[in-house]
């Protein structure tokens, strides 16, 4: 995937778009809360892991990461077939330009840059989900910088490349441990934005099925950083519904995330 990837255009595939998918009927509702509800686990399950002194700050990082990936993948052949990643080569390649080919292009893009944040220093991975009353929407972002305003910030000896002296070598674990700890409470906390979000279709009316959650997770060194918040769509984005996953051009809510929390790096896909 990653050669692939590496060959498209990231700034003309992802800069400043989203993709837009529609929510048909009761079985896509349960789809898309039940995926929610996986992804606010797989923050408890990183909250659990953070807080695990025996396992190492990336891999809780890793087990998060994964998960969305495994997402994507199952989404893109739904929507574009098992050989998402031939259409999304093939768009990179200008063989073809039409819907399928941007939405797995953008896709595997997406999933490629991840891969290589978790991995990259002073890059921001910045997603937005939004839901909307008929259909929800996903923007990813990249930026400049390790932080976003509010971030909880935390500490992996494992992945630092300061030479520390004896004397302070305990000290700086301890530090990191106790930073882990604190960064592991906030990160559980934050799955509550998840389930608030996109609450269970059988328990809510349509009317209140609407929300969105937006986050900003770097790296700097050994130094992580983690924000996860609320956000508010836009009540009048759309004018009509669609029957169709689609590319849209980022909305309100994507430029004022962008301003709150990005504020600082320069938005490179």
């Amino acid at each position: 995937m990653s050669e692939q990837a590496a060959a498209i255009d990231g700034a003309a595939v992802l800069h400043r778009r989203a993709i837009r998918t529609p929510i048909r009927n009761d079985t896509a509702e349960r789809k898309l809360h039940e995926n929610m509800m996986r992804l606010a686990d797989a923050r408890e399950r990183k909250a659990d892991l953070l807080a695990d002194p025996d396992v190492p700050a990336i891999e809780a990082y890793d087990a998060e990461l994964e998960y969305i990936v495994e997402t994507f993948t199952r989404r893109l052949e739904r929507v574009v077939g098992e050989d998402y990643r031939s259409v999304a080569a093939e768009y990179a390649g200008g063989a073809r330009d039409d819907r399928l080919g941007h939405i797995a292009a953008y896709y595997v893009e997406g999933m490629w840059l991840m891969q290589q944040q978790a991995t990259v220093t002073d890059m921001l991975y910045s997603p937005i989900i939004l839901r909307y009353p008929d259909s929800f929407v996903l923007n990813l972002r990249f930026t400049e910088g390790f932080r976003a305003p509010g971030s909880v910030v935390y500490e992996s000896p494992e992945q630092s490349d300061v030479a520390l002296d004896d004397d302070y070598h305990d000290t700086y674990y301890a530090e990191s441990t106790y930073s882990q700890k604190e960064a592991a409470a906030y990160i559980r906390d934050t799955a509550t934005h998840l389930r608030e979000a996109f609450p269970d279709p059988d328990e809510t009316p349509p009317e209140e099925r609407y929300g969105g959650v937006v986050a900003a997770v770097g790296r700097c060194g050994g130094t992580f950083s983690d924000y996860f918040g609320p956000v508010d769509p836009a009540p009048d984005r759309f004018e009509r519904p669609v029957d169709h996953t689609v590319v849209v051009p980022e909305g309100p809510a994507a430029r004022r995330t962008e301003r709150d929390l990005l504020a600082d790096g320069d938005l490179l896909v």
